[in-house]
Parts: structure tokens; C-alpha cells; sequence
């Protein structure tokens, strides 16, 4: 049974860091695109960041410049290095895969998801 399963989101205060991390399960996603997105309150899901299987990375505007994503295939794991956190970066973060080359920005490009993590940044 293939498992995304989120971890590493909590409260911080602004211009504090956090690390996402997501395990992967069920089979080798070695070869897949994997991303992070992100849904606020009221709000819909968003792109934040992405990377291929040979790190090609792919981020939204708006986290440029303050979040790196990265990978560790031996693990079976994604992660996502925040920093600079800002109150608009508040929401559900989910882990997301695709069997594909491209780093997608489009959810419905991905086949795979988590149950997400909430970050919540105070101001």
C-alpha cells in the first residue's frame, strides 16, 4: 500500500524556520516527481515546491528564495526547508507524488498524496 505520510509542521512565531519532511512507503518513488502544496482556510490548494527524480526543482513564487526543497531516495523521503516564515504561509502542507519527470505545479498532476501537516505562523 503506497503511504505518503507528513511530518514537522507546528506554531512559530514570523521569521522563524521549520522542516517539513515526508516518508514514503509502498514502493521505490525514486524515479517520481515529488512536491509540496499547500491549502489555507477558505483558500485553495496551492503549489509551494517541487523536484524530480534527478533534482530538477520547480517553487512558486511566492516561497522563493526562502524554501528549498530537496530528497533523499535512499530514504524514500521529501523535504521541505522553511525559513523566513511569514503569516500567510499558514495552512495544511501536503506531500504529493507523480509518476512523471516533470515538476509539475498542478495538483491534479499528482497521483499520490498525504493526510497533510499544519504550519501555523503567528505574527
Amino acid at each position: 500500500q503506497v503511504q505518503l505520510v507528513e511530518s514537522g509542521g507546528g506554531l512559530v512565531q514570523a521569521g522563524a524556520s521549520l522542516r517539513l519532511s515526508c516518508a514514503a512507503s509502498g514502493r521505490t518513488f525514486s524515479t517520481d516527481t515529488m512536491g509540496w502544496f499547500r491549502q489555507a482556510p477558505r483558500k485553495e490548494r496551492e503549489f509551494v515546491a517541487a523536484i524530480s527524480w534527478h533534482t530538477s526543482t520547480n517553487y512558486a513564487d511566492s516561497v522563493k528564495g526562502r524554501f528549498t526543497i530537496s530528497r533523499d531516495n535512499a530514504k524514500n523521503a521529501l523535504y521541505l526547508q522553511m525559513s523566513s516564515l511569514k503569516p500567510e504561509d499558514t495552512a495544511v502542507y501536503y506531500c504529493a507524488a507523480r509518476r512523471n519527470i516533470v515538476a509539475s505545479t498542478a495538483d491534479s498532476d499528482y497521483g499520490y498524496w498525504g493526510q497533510g501537516t499544519q504550519v501555523t505562523v503567528s505574527s
